[in-house]
């Protein structure tokens, strides 16, 4: 059996110690939380990072807190570190579409011209958990400023220690855009068609003909990830320059372990998906990925004692 050669990829930056520990995620509020890491606190149980999924956000609204669930969320991350524990916040990359409404990251984004546009050049309108959305094109030079200058601003609400980057392939609950795709292009339908969901290559993703920059969605589309990965890891770097910190992306590609560990995605809670998820982070090493994992226990899904005792 041959190994493969990944003497050409950069190496991975070199995670914080506390990348190999105990973690817990929250989904619900604050409050439930911040109980149950307490709890274990006082219990001695062996935790080392708090992790929140997209809850937090007000109106699930990248750079934002929500003031109901979340309100007190910069203290506890101070409480969090005080007691030598870290904070690794979620981001998606899809920004809400409030046009006109004051939302300081999209209309400095608007300025900047930092968004996919569709192929008569209107700034592209997908549909994530906001509501409609727009994309960041991380592939240009100036998203990457525009990126590093809103996760900084956010840095000083919330002194988080990593980001998990999610919904990043990208994901998009149109498929297409909210305004349709040109399907008389071939882009959108190619003579040859990859076995892919619905057989649509614009199955909850963007338009083929979509405009980055320099080029078509068709031509970059597993990049995406990749290129997020690439502009957080150097806005982490400027907010942090002599310390490691930690970014986990949902969506990689060749290369992407050089910036960003991986974890499988949103599996069920069963044994054929445990299974799965051997050869699973086998391969992504093989990929040039050194830092990969899955949801232990599984996501979707109802777990059992059983599943998770073998699981770990």
């Amino acid at each position: 059996t041959s190994i493969p050669n990944t003497s050409n990829l950069n190496p991975a930056e070199c995670d914080p110690n506390n990348a190999d520990g105990y973690t817990k995620a929250v989904v619900s509020t604050q409050s439930t939380g911040a109980s149950v890491m307490e709890d274990m606190i006082l219990q001695g149980v062996p935790v080392d990072v708090q992790w929140n999924d997209i809850d937090y956000m007000s109106e699930h609204e990248d750079f934002t807190i929500s003031p109901d669930r979340f309100a007190d969320l910069p203290r506890y991350v101070d409480y969090l570190h005080m007691h030598g524990k870290r904070y690794v916040a979620m981001m998606d990359p899809a920004i809400h579409a409030r046009f006109n409404e004051g939302y300081a990251p999209l209309e400095s984004g608007l300025e900047m011209d930092v968004f996919v546009r569709n192929n008569t050049g209107d700034v592209l309108i997908g549909n994530v958990w906001p509501g409609d959305t727009v994309f960041p094109d991380f592939l240009a030079a100036n998203t990457s400023i525009w990126w590093k200058t809103q996760l900084s601003k956010f840095s000083k609400s919330v002194s988080y220690d990593g980001i998990w980057i999610d919904m990043n392939e990208p994901q998009n609950f149109y498929d297409g855009s909210a305004q349709g795709c040109p399907w008389n292009d071939p882009l959108e339908k190619p003579p040859y068609l990859p076995g892919v969901r619905k057989s649509s290559l614009q199955w909850q993703t963007l338009c083929m003909t979509a405009r980055h920059h320099q080029y078509r969605h068709y031509d970059v589309h597993n990049l995406y990830g990749w290129s997020e990965a690439h502009a957080t890891r150097a806005a982490l770097k400027y907010q942090r320059p002599d310390n490691r910190t930690f970014l986990l992306s949902r969506s990689t590609f060749v290369g992407s372990g050089r910036w960003a560990a991986h974890w499988t995605g949103d599996i069920s809670a069963s044994w054929s998906d445990m299974a799965a998820t051997i050869p699973s982070l086998i391969n992504f090493n093989m990929y040039g990925i050194p830092l990969v994992g899955a949801d232990i226990c599984g996501f979707n899904g109802d777990s059992n004692e059983e599943l998770c005792t073998r699981w770990s």
